[in-house]
């Protein structure tokens, strides 16, 4: 059963859905992307919301893809693995990028 959960991101007020039981999970999430928006906030200054949060969600995604390499590293990757790992970020990258025009149209 689904579950909405209300989450503030740089003192604007978000509904998202979620599996039940997962509204904690979904809130600490929030939590560590408004941390990021803020702390960007105060490094480039005002800027649009929705540019902030791609801005969020792509130094998110360069210290996912930095962890994911470093796993790599550890044990040992074949081309498989790095294909797999590019798509998704190519998939990524366009949900952040519908998910901005989605704000900017707002």
């Amino acid at each position: 059963m689904a579950s909405t959960v209300t989450v503030s991101i740089v003192g604007r007020s978000y509904e998202v859905s979620c599996d039940a039981g997962q509204e904690e999970h979904v809130r600490h999430m929030a939590g560590e992307v408004d941390r990021r928006a803020n702390e960007l906030l105060r490094q480039v200054g005002a800027v649009g919301e929705a540019r902030l949060l791609v801005m969020a969600a792509l130094v998110m995604a360069d210290e996912i893809a930095d962890l994911r390499q470093a796993v790599r590293d550890a044990a040992g990757s074949d081309a498989g693995e790095d294909a797999s790992f590019a798509e998704g970020l190519r998939a990524l990258a366009g949900r952040v990028d519908a998910i901005a025009r989605r704000l900017e149209s707002t």
